[in-house]
C-alpha cells in the first residue's frame, strides 16, 4: 500500500512539473533581416540602339550676273534661280548602332561620358522649275540631293536616380557624319547646263535627354532623344555650258551651293555594365 501511494504521488509530481513547463514564456530567436540589393551605377558599360531619324535639310543654289557676252543670263533671271534653288529636303528613316560609356555616381546623381557609332542612312531630293522672267515659254529647273551614311557622337551624361533603378539624364557634346549633296540647273533656253557636288564630313553639336531603367546583373533599358545639328556646307562651280550655242561656256555666272543638316532623333537601346557589384542596404 506504501508503495503504490508512493508510485501515485511521483506520477503526480511529474504531471504537475510538466504542466508549469508548458506556462513559462518560450524564448524566440529573430529571423535575420531582409538584404535589399541596389543597383551601383558606377562602371564601364556597352550596349546596342535603334530608333528613328528625321532629317531637315536646306540646300540652295544661286547664281550672278555677269554682261554679255562673259554672261548667260539677263538680270532678272538671277533672283529666280535663286529663289527657285531655295529648296527643303524632310526625310525620316531608320539609324541604329553601337554605344559604350562610363558612369560615376556619387551619392543620388551619375555623371558619364559616352559615344555612338550609328548608321544613319537617310536620303532626299527635291525638284523646282520656273519661267525664265525674260524669255517664257523658256524655262529652266534645279533639282537638289542630300545623303548621309553614319552618324557618331561624343557626349558627357548628366542625371539624378528618381528611384535607385531609374537614372533620368540629360545629354550634349559633339556630333560628327559625313554629308554628300549633288546639284544639277538645266533650262530649255540654250540649252544649258551645270552641275556640283558636295561630299564632306562635317562637325556638328548634339542635345538631348532620356532615361535609364536598371534590370538584374547589370543589364539596363533606356529611352532616349537627340537633337543634332551639322552646320552648313558649300561648293561653287563655273561649268555653265551651252553645247548649242556660241560661246558655249560661261564661267563668269559662278554658281554657288549649299546644304545644311538638322536631325531629331528617338531611340531605345538595352546596355550591359562591367563591375560594379550591387551594395546592400539593410
Amino acid at each position: 500500500m506504501k508503495k503504490l501511494v508512493a508510485t501515485l504521488f511521483t506520477v503526480a509530481l511529474g504531471a504537475a512539473t510538466a504542466s508549469a513547463a508548458d506556462l513559462s514564456p518560450r524564448t524566440y530567436t529573430k529571423a535575420p533581416a531582409v538584404v535589399a540589393p541596389i543597383y551601383n551605377w558606377t562602371g564601364f558599360y556597352v550596349g546596342l540602339n535603334a530608333g528613328g531619324a528625321w532629317n531637315e535639310s536646306n540646300v540652295t543654289t544661286t547664281t550672278v550676273f555677269a554682261p554679255f557676252p562673259f554672261g548667260y543670263f539677263a538680270t532678272t533671271s538671277v533672283p529666280a534661280i535663286g529663289t527657285v534653288g531655295n529648296q527643303n529636303i524632310n526625310r525620316s528613316g531608320f539609324t541604329g548602332g553601337a554605344t559604350a560609356g562610363y558612369n560615376w555616381q556619387i551619392s543620388n546623381a551619375v555623371l558619364g561620358v559616352e559615344t555612338d557609332f550609328n548608321y544613319f542612312g537617310i536620303r532626299g531630293s527635291s525638284t523646282g522649275t520656273a519661267l525664265y522672267p525674260c524669255c517664257a515659254p523658256s524655262t529652266f529647273t534645279v533639282n537638289s540631293s542630300e545623303s548621309t551614311d553614319w552618324l557618331w557622337t561624343l557626349r558627357g551624361r548628366a542625371g539624378f536616380l528618381a528611384t535607385p533603378a531609374l537614372l533620368l539624364y540629360g545629354t550634349g557634346g559633339l556630333a560628327v557624319a559625313d554629308v554628300k549633296a549633288s546639284y544639277l540647273f538645266t533650262d530649255t533656253f540654250g540649252p544649258a547646263r551645270e552641275s556640283a557636288a558636295i561630299s564632306t564630313t562635317r562637325y556638328g553639336w548634339t542635345a538631348g535627354a532620356g532615361g535609364e531603367y536598371a534590370l538584374m546583373n547589370g543589364w539596363s533599358i533606356k529611352a532616349e532623344y537627340l537633337y543634332v545639328d551639322l552646320g552648313r556646307a558649300s561648293t561653287t562651280s563655273t561649268n555653265l555650258v551651252t553645247p548649242t550655242a556660241f560661246p558655249s561656256n560661261f564661267p563668269s555666272n559662278v554658281f554657288t551651293h549649299t546644304v545644311d543638316l538638322r536631325s531629331n532623333i528617338g531611340r531605345v537601346g538595352i546596355n550591359y555594365k562591367f563591375g560594379g557589384p550591387v551594395v546592400a542596404k539593410y
